[in-house]
């Protein structure tokens, strides 16, 4: 099962190798990994989506909390959380493809940030799933680069949780 990892760390040089390191000694692969600053100077928060049970994401926190500069280690897989993702997409275009290729973003409700004679880039955010689909739609104009920047996410102070939301509105839908 896949988990989403937010840890807290102290913002210093190093930290994100071992922490990296610490999940290759195991033989763990980390399948997305975004790191940016937290809310208060000095602290960087690290988003890691890793695959495992639940013993194994035991044993993968604590050995987080052994690192020093790890603060805070929380899963937040089964918690409400707004997570979300950001993808550049370039594709291939000309004059003829060029308006359909729009179109398919504007349904995507992503932002062309830049167009040239035979490109156009995309910016889109979103759910993981979202860019999957953006792409598939998008193939056949030919993908030139795609980057992605992995899960970011923070739990949801109302607890709402949108997951529950979805399956409940396509019950409701059936009925």
């Amino acid at each position: 099962m896949k988990h989403t990892l937010s840890v807290l760390v102290e913002d210093e040089a190093g930290v994100l190798t071992r922490i990296a390191a610490l999940f290759a000694r195991r033989g763990f692969n980390i399948e997305s990994l975004a790191v940016g600053a937290a809310e208060q100077d000095g602290i960087s928060r690290v988003t890691m989506v890793v695959n495992g049970d639940r013993n194994v994401l035991e044993q993968l926190t604590k050995q987080l909390y052994k690192l020093i500069n790890v603060i805070k280690v929380q899963d937040v897989t089964e918690v409400p959380c707004v997570e979300r993702e950001l993808m550049l997409i370039k594709v291939a275009a000309n004059s003829e493809t060029r308006s359909e290729i729009v179109q398919i973003a504007q349904i995507f409700r992503a932002r062309v940030v830049d167009v040239a004679d035979d490109s156009v880039i995309l910016e889109v955010v979103g759910d993981p799933g979202k860019m999957v689909a953006l792409m598939q739609m998008l193939q056949k104009f030919g993908l030139r680069e795609v980057a992605r920047t992995g899960k970011i996410s923070l739990t949801r102070e109302s607890g709402v949780n949108t997951e529950f939301l979805k399956t409940s509105s396509k019950s409701a839908v059936r009925v």
